[in-house]
């Protein structure tokens, strides 16, 4: 069955889809610890294909709002096909696990926005093009908390505690992901994990325990820190390179950005005594939570056609920014011909863009 273009298990699969209980398939996934340790964050949902129902090939899977595809449309909605991205990470869009099963108990899988420092876990994604030798390495790593095979059913998830180690290399601190250099594997850290809930054979793990060890990894830490080590420092780029006129343009959607960047957010903001209240410290890292937030309801905007230049964003930012960060003297002055905080946010965004393209 298929409610618009979210994947939804059917009876041909053997699945009574009116009786279904998810979490009897799925023993392996919603008893385990670590899963239940995040059920109760209100960050879960399904992924699904955006875009008009007929046109699958230009449609894109991605995380949906999935309060708004129980709730329906309303006369507002001017998103194309059924479903629209998920652009908060609350319940302003998602749900907890035990919500999730109980009211799309059907869905084909399960997504959840990982924020790895607060939520104590990491989730390792090895590709299916990963050498057997080294995929091999990985699944065997101890302490592993929760393993599944990938959608695909040629590559894995897994779920391991947060590396002792996560904090001895600076310039990985900041990064979202960490991938591999040949795409083999990447351990996400701040960033969507879409769940199959299918847990590896039986036969791959006997496969796996018979194979010998290259001693490659012997631990978590190990991996992340062969990772980390390699992680590139970002690009450092003037703020002049993001253009901003002097005032603001007329931006699509913009008053829908700023109240949903600021919902999405507030929870993840820290305050000035985490810097030693050094404010232009503390003031920058509010622009990084913000931006980070940013990205969510700007990617779902642009799935119905909107555009937004680096310019934009750099305004959209500064204007969320003025609604969390307290006015100072500083921010009077001008850099670069505009207020001292737009240019700080023009400077975050040229770095990101600057990073983003750099890979």
């Amino acid at each position: 069955m298929q409610r618009g273009s979210v994947f939804i298990r059917s009876r041909q699969e053997g699945i009574d889809v009116t009786a279904v209980d998810p979490r009897a398939i799925f023993p392996s996934f919603y008893d385990n610890p670590a899963i239940r340790a995040l059920a109760t964050a209100c960050r879960w949902t399904i992924s699904g294909r955006l875009g008009e129902l007929d046109d699958e090939d230009t449609g894109r899977k991605a995380p949906i709002d999935v309060r708004h595809l129980l709730d329906g449309c309303n006369a507002g909605c001017r998103h194309a096909g059924p479903l629209r991205g998920a652009f908060a990470l609350d319940a302003t869009c998602l749900l907890t696990l035990d919500q999730l099963a109980d009211t799309l108990p059907n869905a084909a899988n399960a997504a959840f926005y990982l924020q790895a420092p607060s939520d104590g876990l990491v989730v390792i994604d090895v590709e299916p093009g990963c050498p057997a030798d080294v995929a091999a390495e990985i699944l065997r790593l101890p302490g592993i908390l929760y393993s599944e095979l990938s959608m695909s059913g040629r590559g894995f998830h897994l779920v391991a505690p947060l590396p002792a180690n996560l904090h001895d290399f600076p310039i990985a601190a900041d990064k979202r992901v960490l991938r591999e250099e040949h795409g083999w594997y990447e351990i996400l850290l701040d960033h969507w994990c879409t769940f199959t809930r299918n847990p590896v054979p039986q036969r791959i793990v006997e496969h796996v325990a018979a194979r010998p060890s290259s001693g490659r990894f012997s631990s978590v830490e190990d991996l992340y820190a062969e990772l980390a080590a390699k992680a590139k420092p970002s690009i450092s780029i003037p703020s002049t390179a993001v253009g901003t006129d002097g005032e603001m343009p007329d931006i699509p959607y913009a008053e829908a950005i700023v109240e949903q960047t600021l919902a999405g957010s507030r929870d993840r903001l820290k305050t000035p005594e985490d810097f030693d209240n050094d404010r232009s410290r503390w003031e920058f890292s509010v622009l990084g939570v913000l931006y980070t937030g940013m990205q969510l309801p700007l990617r779902t905007y642009r799935s119905f056609g909107a555009q937004f230049s680096s310019g934009d964003e750099a305004w959209l930012l500064y204007k969320t920014s003025l609604a969390v960060i307290e006015p100072r003297p500083k921010h009077a002055q001008m850099r670069n011909g505009r207020p001292f905080l737009l240019d700080r946010a023009a400077a975050l965004v040229a770095a990101r863009e600057a990073t983003a393209e750099a890979g």
